[in-house]
C-alpha cells in the first residue's frame, strides 16, 4: 500500500473514530426539547430546566437542549438529537407532541418523553398532570383572601387544557365560598397567547375594573404581565408552574406549581414507557408557601387548605377535570 493511499484510509479511520466517540458521548446525554421563552420563561420551561440542572448536579453528566424558535423546529430538533444518538429526548409542552411521535416512530430504539401530552408508543413516556388538584386549591385561597367577594383567572391559550386550571379554580373558590364571584378570560387562541405580557396586562386590569381583587395566572410568560398588573393595582396575583412567589413579594397570594422538574429528572434517569400521571398525591401539583407570602396565608387559610388536600388525596373530595367531563358543574 502506497504511502499516499495509507494516509487516506489513516485519515478516514480517525474520522470515522471521531464519530464515533462523538456518537457515544451523545447517546450517553439526555435531550431537552424546549418551547420559546424556554428556560427564563419564569414559568413553565424553567421548571423544566431545573428538573434538568438537579439531574445534571446529582449525576455529574451532561445534557443537550435546544429551544425551539419556529413551528417546524420541533420536528427538526428531535430528529437531529435521535440521528445524534442522544437520549432520551425530552419535549416539554403539548405542541411537540406529533414531532415526538414521528421521531419515536423512526428512532423506536431511542427513548423518548412528552409533557402534557400522551404519545402511545413502546418507547415514550407520557408526563401529565392533574392541574385540576392544584388548581382547586388555588381557587380556594383567591376566594378566601378576597375582600371584593370577586376573583379573577387569566388564561393563556384558550385549549382544554387551559380550562383544566380553570376549572379547578372555579370549583375551589366556591368551596371556599359559595358566593364568590369568578371572571375566567383567556388571552387568545395561537400559541402567541403564551407569550404576550402586554395583553395579558390588559385582561387583568379590566378584571380589576370589575371588581376583582385575587386573579390567577395561568398564561406563561403572558402572566409576567398578569402579575405586574395585579402589583400595579395593588390587588393579588396566584402565580403558575413555578413558583413565582418572590416576583412580587407582598402582592403574590401564592403559586399553584407543577413540578414539571420532577418529569424531567425521573425521564433523564430512565424513560418507563406509558403514562405517568402526576397530582397532588405524587407531589406533582400544589401550592407555594413561602417567606414571600407567609404574612398573606394565614393560619386558618392554610388549616382549610391541608383538609381540602387530604381530602382530595384520599379520595373524599372530588374535583371535576375538564378535559375528561367536557364542563365544569
Amino acid at each position: 500500500m502506497g504511502r499516499a493511499v495509507q494516509g487516506h484510509v489513516l485519515k478516514r479511520g480517525a474520522a470515522l473514530i471521531g464519530l464515533l466517540a462523538a456518537a457515544t458521548l451523545a447517546a450517553a446525554q439526555p435531550a431537552l426539547i424546549l418551547e420559546p421563552g424556554g428556560k427564563g420563561d419564569k414559568s413553565f420551561g424553567q421548571a423544566a430546566w431545573t428538573g434538568a440542572q438537579r439531574w445534571k448536579a446529582s449525576t455529574g453528566q451532561p445534557f443537550l437542549d435546544f429551544e425551539i424558535a419556529t413551528a417546524p423546529q420541533r420536528e427538526q430538533a428531535a430528529m437531529r438529537f435521535a440521528q445524534r444518538g442522544a437520549g432520551p429526548i425530552v419535549g416539554i409542552g403539548f405542541p411537540q407532541a406529533t414531532a415526538i411521535e414521528k421521531a419515536a416512530r423512526e428512532y423506536p430504539k431511542t427513548m423518548f418523553a412528552i409533557v402534557d401530552a400522551v404519545v402511545d408508543l413502546p418507547n415514550v413516556q407520557s408526563f401529565i398532570y392533574r392541574e385540576h388538584e392544584g388548581s382547586f386549591l388555588a381557587g380556594m385561597a383567591a376566594a378566601m383572601a378576597s375582600k371584593s367577594g370577586k376573583v379573577g383567572m387569566v388564561g393563556g391559550m384558550d385549549i382544554p387544557l387551559v380550562r383544566k386550571f380553570a376549572c379547578g379554580y372555579e370549583q375551589g373558590a366556591k368551596y371556599a365560598d359559595p358566593k364568590v364571584e369568578v371572571r375566567i378570560q383567556m388571552i387568545g387562541t395561537t400559541p402567541a397567547a403564551w407569550t404576550d405580557p402586554v395583553r395579558g396586562a390588559e385582561i387583568a386590569k379590566s378584571q380589576v375594573a370589575q371588581g376583582v381583587d385575587v386573579v390567577f395566572s395561568a398564561a406563561g410568560t403572558s402572566g409576567l404581565g398578569i402579575m405586574q398588573a395585579a402589583k400595579d393595582a395593588g390587588i393579588l396575583a396566584i402565580g403558575v408552574d413555578s413558583n413565582q412567589n418572590g416576583l412580587h413579594p407582598g402582592t403574590m397570594l401564592t403559586s399553584m406549581v407543577k413540578r414539571v422538574d420532577l418529569a424531567v429528572f425521573q425521564a433523564f434517569s430512565g424513560v418507563k414507557p406509558g403514562v405517568t400521571v402526576l397530582g397532588l398525591a405524587e407531589g406533582g401539583v400544589d401550592l407555594a408557601m413561602d417567606e414571600h407570602n407567609a404574612k398573606l396565608v394565614t393560619a386558618a387559610m392554610r388549616a382549610r387548605l391541608d383538609a381540602a388536600r387530604e381530602a382530595i388525596v384520599a379520595g373524599r373530595l372530588k374535583v371535576i377535570d375538564y378535559t375528561v367531563a367536557n364542563i365544569c358543574r
